[in-house]
């Protein structure tokens, strides 16, 4: 029966009525989520052609499905990716190649991403949702902080472009910190991101952002972004515990517009046949910040008697493309208010230590004819002397673009330089399909 009407939906459309079906919908969508499936996407494709009499085009593969109402007051891109990845681990006794021991391998849905975007009456207002399908992607929420629930809704944000080059963002989404972490997951020049992002993003929050850009000249390009948010991370159901936090970030193409918004994509993959660079600058003031990390990390204990600090974060990065050629770099530094990262109690006890300290990135690329690109990165992490160690990353990579970032094999190899402790040497291979 529910193939039966999902066949007459797509073909008869409207001339099927919508409440003769709906408790058989309602259970088949309960049924298919339950099991988190492509058959969400199809009912969901199915449901929007019905109900809007709208008309549904797939342009070419990897540009999602397009759904715009026949009226024209909407339009829908509905996409779906998967990363697959194997990777295996070492560890490096004494430092050494000729030691490698305690080798563990994993297989596993890196990532599994269902993706919404569009407008609504207007290209002026758009809209954005991400929903995380994969163990690995939506952990995190067995607290009551969360309800108790998985964290599903990655992002969840509208824009509305209401004067000239000024918008209003407000929702669920990416912060303006780190270059690295707003490039998304499926646009990354290598398997995965570096260790200054894990250690010192901004990563997702729930607020409200202004953004602006202006032009000077034939190509000089201004942006401006300035944000307020909880402080606290995404998905959160629970009271602020904390202050919250001001964003601000300003960005430079002196060379005018990336192609394909490549200012932010990994990678030459579109190739630049003049120079093209950006650079930004972002600061980050967390109020009594209620997290190790500021949005992520451990939280620290909700009490009076614990003496929340203020955390301050810098970031400098910067993009350059010129035909096969990426060079992208970042700087992070993150500090208390008082240049102290331990929490203390009442009594004078450390309660807690912020993560704080500063890392540097640098990733250079060559994108050959083939569309293989070889790669290299290093990633300098140096935490304050409270919280941990210094440690160097020198990674290795090896990537066929088959239809872009769309359809990819993508290989690397880490070494991972620990202070005062054994190295680690890490391989992985990962497979990205995104429609």
């Amino acid at each position: 029966m529910h193939m039966f009407l999902s066949y007459q939906f797509l073909n008869i459309g409207l001339t099927l009525p919508i409440y003769l079906c709906f408790d058989n919908i309602l259970e088949f969508l309960i049924i298919q989520m339950r099991r988190i499936n492509m058959c969400i996407l199809c009912l969901v494709i199915c449901a929007s052609y019905t109900c809007l009499n709208a008309q549904a085009i797939v342009p070419k593969f990897g540009k999602g499905i397009q759904i715009t109402a026949q009226d024209s007051s909407f339009y829908l891109n509905v996409g779906f990716r998967f990363q697959t990845l194997m990777q295996h681990d070492w560890n490096m006794v004494d430092d050494k190649f000729s030691s490698l021991e305690d080798h563990s391998s994993r297989l596993f849905i890196r990532r599994s991403r269902l993706k919404f975007a569009g407008w609504a009456l207007s290209p002026k207002l758009k809209y954005k949702s991400e929903l995380a399908l994969s163990n690995r992607d939506n952990g995190g929420g067995n607290s009551s902080r969360y309800n108790n629930a998985a964290n599903i809704i990655l992002d969840a944000a509208m824009e509305w472009n209401f004067h000239n080059n000024m918008s209003l963002w407000f929702g669920q989404g990416k912060l303006p910190g780190n270059r690295e972490r707003v490039i998304s997951s499926g646009n990354l020049q290598f398997v995965d991101r570096s260790r200054l992002n894990s250690r010192f993003t901004l990563d997702r929050d729930l607020g409200i952002m202004i953004k602006n850009y202006q032009k000077f000249g034939e190509e000089f390009i201004l942006k401006q972004v300035l944000g307020i948010s909880t402080g606290e991370g995404k998905n959160l159901t629970s009271a602020n515990e904390g202050g919250y936090a001001y964003t601000l970030q300003v960005e430079a193409l002196p060379f005018g517009k990336f192609q394909s918004k490549g200012d932010y994509v990994g990678s030459a993959v579109k190739r630049e046949s003049s120079p093209k660079l950006a650079i930004a600058v972002a600061i980050d003031v967390n109020r009594s910040a209620s997290r190790e990390r500021g949005r992520q990390g451990d939280f620290i204990f909700n009490s009076p008697d614990i003496f929340k600090k203020d955390l301050r974060s810098f970031f400098v990065d910067l993009m350059y493309k010129h035909q096969g050629v990426s060079i992208m770099a970042e700087y992070a530094y993150r500090t208390t208010d008082d240049g102290d990262p331990n929490v203390y109690n009442t009594l004078g006890n450390v309660s807690a230590t912020y993560y704080t300290g500063q890392a540097t990135n640098l990733a250079i690329g060559y994108m050959m004819e083939s569309n293989v690109e070889l790669a290299a990165r290093w990633t300098n992490v140096l935490p304050d002397e409270e919280v941990g160690t210094k440690e160097n990353q020198y990674t290795l990579g090896l990537s066929k673009f088959i239809v872009g970032h769309k359809l990819k094999v993508q290989s690397d190899i880490t070494l991972r330089a620990i202070d005062e402790s054994d190295d680690e040497l890490i391989t992985r291979l990962q497979f990205d399909f995104h429609f």
